[in-house]
């Protein structure tokens, strides 16, 4: 198999290990006495929705609610799917985020609350508190995705500006509650996942004021005052560990990053290629990341060490990119323009980096592909590789060849996805 299907074969691999049509009918539970009520975030959002719909016995009560990504909608029939805004919230999102709360306050013990979490949830699922502004959160979460912050501290932050999130969402209600949750963060923890609707929170105000500090983030007036009131205790905290309202709540994690690197390993391994699972929590900046693995991609190519070729390198997590220029791409573009860079052509190396949500950054594209004569292309058409990475321009690099990747919206989301073939 050549280089380039071998990559994309291995991407559409990890993709199908995290559909949601496959993976969440099998921990559907049995309908309750009362009513169920499913509602949810994220950008796997409708197509979780979808299979609930197709797998749950035609008798038994449904209905909801549930917020995906703009053009990320599916046809449904129970559940109503609304589209908002991604990566910034907006009016649509805060609305669908009220009725989902009031849903779930007027649920009694016999009913049922089905949360379908997923990555993209945070910004989706957004009710600001009392006080706050939706301008002023779209301004400070605009300002804390340009900072380079890891979406751990992100999310801290939305938490204690949120009336749904940070386990506000499952002490609101008197039902039973089980979240199945598709993770896109690194470590698996739901209370990171759309920023743990139904999870205690063990983060404060204290931490969330620490982290704007630490990137050098300014929040708006209100956002500050909420802050430092809360900090001072004249606000409520977010629901901890060891709260009561816990007691009826489960937390199921459907998916992972892992359980797609290994079908993406498999897929490899069955074409002859010895897979190397690099690990599933990858965190950094983009560019320095890809710097480290092009250092393991040299040692192997030269010295057949810590394996000999043919090898695929092959990681997941969540990298990061702080912005210094004004040009586009997102961080699966700057990790394989900045591998480019550091591999320099290396004979029989191609690379692949996506995102598996079909959208790197902002971008319409999911990722791109790095072959072994990309440079040598690129200086043909007179591009300038370390002038568009210190732009953060990745993105134009990769379309000026003609190698990104477009999925288009995939429906779920299990982090970045990376794969390096040597051939």
């Amino acid at each position: 198999m050549e280089a380039r299907e071998l990559l994309l074969g291995s991407f559409r691999a990890a993709l199908a290990a995290a559909d949601p049509l496959k993976i969440v009918p099998a921990h559907l539970p049995q309908p309750p006495g009362g009513r169920t009520v499913v509602v949810g975030a994220g950008k796997a959002a409708a197509a979780m929705a979808a299979a609930v719909e197709s797998h749950w016995p035609a008798g038994a009560p449904l209905e909801g609610v549930v917020i995906t990504r703009y053009g990320h909608g599916l046809p449904t029939k129970r559940i109503r799917v609304v589209e908002a805004g991604h990566p910034v919230p907006d009016e649509s999102g805060e609305a669908a985020a009220r009725e989902i709360l009031e849903r779930a306050a007027a649920l009694g013990a016999d009913d049922l609350l089905l949360a379908l979490v997923s990555g993209g949830g945070s910004s989706l699922l957004s009710l600001p508190v009392e006080g706050v502004a939706m301008a002023d959160l779209k301004a400070l979460t605009k300002a804390l995705l340009a900072s380079g912050a890891p979406i751990q501290d992100m999310n801290t932050v939305r938490k204690h500006l949120s009336r749904i999130q940070g386990g506000r969402l499952a002490a609101a209600t008197r039902a039973r509650v089980l979240a199945l949750v598709i993770s896109d963060v690194t470590g698996d923890d739901p209370t990171h996942i759309g920023s743990g609707p139904c999870t205690p929170d063990p983060t404060t105000f204290a931490d969330a004021q620490e982290i704007l500090q630490r990137f050098g983030v300014s929040a708006p007036p209100s956002i500050a005052s909420h802050f430092a009131r809360g900090a001072r205790g004249d606000v409520a905290e977010t629901p901890k560990p060891g709260d009561r309202a816990f007691e009826r709540v489960e937390n199921r994690v459907v998916a992972t990053a892992h359980q797609s690197l290994v079908a993406a390993a498999a897929f490899v391994q069955a074409h002859g290629v010895t897979p190397w699972i690099l690990g599933d929590s990858v965190t950094g900046e983009s560019r320095e990341v890809a710097k480290v693995y092009a250092a393991l991609a040299r040692q192997i190519r030269f010295h057949s060490h810590p394996a000999k070729p043919p090898v695929a390198l092959i990681s997941g997590g969540e990298t990061t990119v702080t912005l210094h220029g004004k040009g586009r791409g997102g961080r699966c573009s700057e990790f394989l323009l900045s591998l480019a860079i550091e591999l320099e052509g290396l004979e029989g190396t191609s690379a692949l980096a996506a995102d598996t949500d079909g959208i790197d950054g902002s971008e319409p594209n999911a990722g791109a592909l790095l072959m072994p004569d990309s440079l040598a292309r690129a200086s043909r058409r007179g591009l300038a590789p370390k002038a568009m990475l210190a732009d953060n321009d990745g993105y134009s690099f990769f379309e000026a060849l003609g190698d990104l990747v477009t999925t288009g919206p995939t429906r779920t989301n299990v982090n970045d996805f990376r794969i390096i073939v040597l051939a």
